[in-house]
């Protein structure tokens, strides 16, 4: 009988009994509803894949989340012979005879089905490292429970540097869930040097994050002037009297994405805020455009006479100051260099324009090692990334390999994390911003968009020549 057509006798015990019933139509139903349990795994080594949409032939998509875990809920599917299109940003299926790529799955409420997927370059994609919903599809199964997410839906790009014995990190353009506008004036947070457990999926990094009394992560750099704040080249030096100062090129935004004022701060450890070491330029000066900054991401080098240096680059350098805090705060001291503009690729096919990216030493390879993002890429205009190496951090840079794609999405700015694993390891550790922007997308990915996604490396599977 329709639960709307149910009459409630004046009879207490008769009550008792249409309650009984009531519960009992109801947890049937809990029953029959119960999510189905869909795991993504890379065929190669069974580890679990974030990331990888199964998409039904009515448009209903479901993403992995970090566990490789979907919770397959929809009811008019349950028990039925149902086909998945699978789509994994370098994971996925050979197509049938038609030229589909997926999966014919039955689902069964608390059942559990596996799809293998194939990786189709090297780098291995370990999973999300910000954001809200890291573990939501596992924990619709009761899994992951442990789990508590931050307060933070999606951040962009990330600047990270060892200080004090800590790896000090910020994000730039923070989403919160309480209002469309969430933090513009950098986000931060520190861990510890090594932070993950293993490196393997599925990852659980924590930050901890400087927070707001309500425990939300807030600004940390709201620096004087309209507009946001956006911070680059983060460095830990020593002044001549052996203090540490963490410091950081800032730059001043205002609509659409312009520069009205860059400069120098520098982080103030009783209140934990960065405050404004000094300005360098505004559009009020004589020039038009900012001089070059200590900008990009921050590396230390011994040249061949001995002499320790800084030098800044998105991803090969630009400038270089001498090792002091002293060096890095003068601009009369910097000295500007010219990068190469492509990287020949290691089968010498065509030269690769990078856009953003970062360089570091590699005591496994004896070499430089660079991740960058390709300018105007095949399948998406930001989103595939190369790997290539050098004898000296200036070049000159050659043997390009691609090693991540993001089909028609954006996946800018990469980080290195060399400081993750011991020295010496085979394995490379990157990140890099995941977001609909700059690209064809219109829909963005649920959870994972404007968020950051940790990939691995691994630099003793690759043919060098």
């Amino acid at each position: 009988m329709p639960i709307d057509r149910l009459r409630w006798p004046s009879n207490g015990v008769a009550m008792c009994g249409y309650l009984l019933v009531f519960c009992g139509i109801l947890n049937g139903t809990a029953a029959i509803a119960q999510p189905c349990r869909i795991q993504i795994l890379d065929r190669e080594n069974d580890w679990p894949v974030p990331l990888v949409e199964l998409q039904t032939n009515h448009g209903v998509r479901f993403v992995s989340d970090n566990a490789g875990n979907i919770a397959f809920d929809l009811p008019e599917l349950m028990g039925e012979k149902t086909w998945f299109h699978v789509h994994g940003h370098g994971y996925g299926l050979p197509a049938d005879g038609f030229g589909f790529r997926g999966v014919q799955l039955t689902p069964q409420p608390g059942e559990t089905l596996t799809v293998h997927v194939d990786r189709q370059l090297p780098g291995k994609r370990l999973g999300r490292l910000t954001g809200a919903g890291i573990f939501a599809e596992s924990q619709k199964l009761g899994l992951e429970l442990a789990w508590k997410d931050q307060k933070i839906l999606g951040c962009d790009s990330v600047q990270n540097v060892i200080h004090k014995g800590r790896t000090f990190w910020g994000w730039g353009d923070t989403i919160l869930a309480h209002y469309p506008l969430g933090n513009f004036h950098m986000i931060g947070a520190t861990t510890a040097i090594q932070p993950l457990e293993n490196l393997q999926p599925p990852v659980r990094l924590r930050f901890e994050y400087f927070t707001n009394p309500e425990s939300v992560p807030r600004n940390v750099a709201k620096l004087p002037g309209e507009g946001p704040t956006w911070l680059f080249g983060y460095v830990s030096l020593k002044d001549a009297n052996g203090k540490q100062h963490l410091g950081s090129t800032y730059s001043k935004i205002k609509p659409p994405l312009e520069a009205y004022e860059t400069g120098l701060c520098v982080w103030d450890e009783a209140n934990k805020r960065f405050e404004r070491e000094h300005v360098v330029w505004s559009k009020q000066d004589e020039s038009e455009t900012p001089p070059p900054m200590p900008s990009g991401h921050a590396i230390s080098w011994t040249d061949p006479a001995g002499e320790k240096w800084m030098l800044f680059g998105d991803p090969f350098p630009t400038l270089k100051c001498k090792a002091t805090f002293e060096s890095w705060k003068d601009p009369t001291q910097w000295q500007t260099l010219k990068p190469q503009a492509f990287v020949q690729t290691q089968n010498g096919d065509r030269a690769v324009k990078p856009h953003r990216g970062a360089v570091a030493w590699s005591n496994y390879r004896r070499k430089w090692v660079t991740v960058f993002t390709q300018l105007a890429g095949e399948s998406s205009y930001l989103g595939e990334l190369w790997y290539a190496e050098a004898d000296a951090p200036t070049g000159p840079w050659r043997g390009a390999i691609q090693v991540v794609t993001h089909d028609e999405y954006s996946f800018y700015n990469p980080q290195l994390h060399l400081e993750f694993v011991a020295s010496g390891s085979p394995v490379l550790l990157f990140e890099a911003t995941y977001t609909k922007e700059f690209s064809k997308t219109k829909v963005p990915t649920p959870r994972f968009n404007y968020n950051q996604i940790l990939y691995r490396l691994d630099l003793d599977t690759i043919d060098f020549e």
